[in-house]
């Protein structure tokens, strides 16, 4: 068995790597392909929202199943659903579905992210601690963010000039074959370390027990939880205008058959990722909080989505939708250090995943609602409002900032529990 920390770190980099690579392969064309299949902006952000509703519904339930049967359970469960939905979409898609069908499979995808969220990364955090490693987790996952954007930029870029010189359904052919790749390795190499699994004869009690649990130390956990409730705010948003980047960047360009640039936009944003993935461990150093840095992300990040209204220039969006991807990326990984230096072990997937839960709640409203805007208005003016709508974020970070966490220091690199 795997018991180097070392070795932990290379295979949740490999799975980053793959889940990344995976999903990307439609980031840049999924409007496009929802589009394509006759459905209106409104109906498209609608159909995003219903996979943001399945991962309301299941997030809290995957995770507790990862904290009652394990993570790597959770893992295997969430590659197997994920391929088998991505079938049902690109099965909508050829028969040009109705939009309940497209509701429907959306739910299932969601269903299947549940499954990774939080998941992962509890089985990284907990494996370290069981290895005795001793360096800093906002590296950890700094280092995943760039595995994800190197495969965000891969796939998004793939994605896209496969779907221009074959069809918008081979890219999600490829994203279920990794997929399935994705299974075998996890399925082979993962093992729960600094964890056991509840083996129990009532398995919903123990359920019930641990919600219980995660909900002491998610929403009643004072710092957790305004951390948590920033969240709608923050992921729906980014949820919106990562997808409506790709439909604004054709009209701004003049060819809305140009699925390769709608690719290249997808790619810039998976640049921004990795650029802040060599950012955040310098920024951090920058800042006495880690809340100080979330603090100075949402504002500067508001304001570049709101500069969006007065460009219609193709290469000044791209650049602003850079910087708003750059500051975005900088800022993840000490939010995540933050959150878990929080979470007590025995619950950190079901806080985790809780936390999901509310970051997708607000892709349930914001997503349709700025689609619709952007039907009446246009793409730019949707793009203002969502730098209201997430700086909203702001005061909730403020709130956890003021609970003075030990987790918040910097200087001094807290021992996960």
């Amino acid at each position: 068995m795997i018991r180097r920390p070392k070795s932990i770190q290379t295979i949740y980099l490999y799975l980053v790597l793959g889940n990344t690579l995976a999903a990307s392969f439609i980031w840049g064309i999924n409007t496009i392909f929802l589009l394509d299949a006759g459905l209106s902006n409104f109906q498209a952000f609608a159909a995003n929202a219903f996979f943001t509703l399945g991962q309301v519904i299941f997030e809290v339930p995957t995770g507790v199943i990862a904290d009652t049967y394990g993570r790597r359970i959770s893992y295997l469960l969430g590659a197997l659903t994920l391929a088998a939905s991505t079938a049902l979409y690109l099965f909508m898609w050829q028969i040009q579905g109705p939009f309940w069908g497209w509701a429907g499979s959306s739910i299932l995808l969601g269903l299947g992210f549940t499954f990774f969220s939080g998941a992962l990364e509890a089985w990284l955090v907990d494996a370290l601690h069981a290895t005795n490693f001793k360096g800093s987790l906002d590296g950890v996952f700094a280092k995943g963010q760039i595995v994800g954007g190197v495969a965000m930029l891969t796939g998004s870029i793939a994605g896209g000039f496969i779907a221009q010189i074959t069809n918008l359904g081979v890219p999600y052919i490829l994203r279920a074959g990794i997929l399935i790749i994705n299974f075998l390795t996890a399925f082979f190499l993962m093992r729960d370390l600094g964890f056991t699994p509840q083996k129990t004869k009532t398995p919903l009690k123990e359920m019930r027990k641990i919600l219980t649990h995660s909900i002491d130390h998610g929403l009643r956990n004072r710092p957790v939880r305004w951390v948590m409730l920033a969240s709608p705010f923050i992921t729906g948003v980014s949820f919106y205008v990562f997808y409506a980047l790709q439909p604004f960047l054709l009209e701004l360009y003049g060819d809305e058959k140009a699925y390769g640039v709608a690719g290249l936009a997808a790619a810039l944003v998976a640049s921004a990722q990795i650029a802040g993935g060599f950012l955040a461990p310098k920024i951090r150093k920058l800042f006495s909080k880690r809340t100080s840095t979330l603090l100075s992300g949402i504002l500067i990040s508001s304001i570049i989505l709101f500069l969006v209204v007065f460009v219609d220039d193709f290469y000044t969006t791209l650049f602003l939708v850079f910087t708003w991807g750059l500051t975005f990326a900088a800022i993840s990984p000490i939010r995540q250090a933050y959150l878990n230096g929080l979470i007590p072990s025995n619950q950190r997937a079901t806080v985790l995943s809780f936390d999901s839960l509310m970051g997708s709640t607000g892709g349930i409203f914001i997503q349709p609602a700025l689609g619709r805007a952007a039907d009446i208005w246009n793409y730019s003016t949707s793009y203002a409002l969502s730098a209201g709508i997430q700086a909203l974020a702001f005061p909730f970070i403020y709130l956890s900032r003021k609970e003075n966490a030990p987790a918040d220091i910097i200087e001094e690199e807290k021992k996960i529990n």
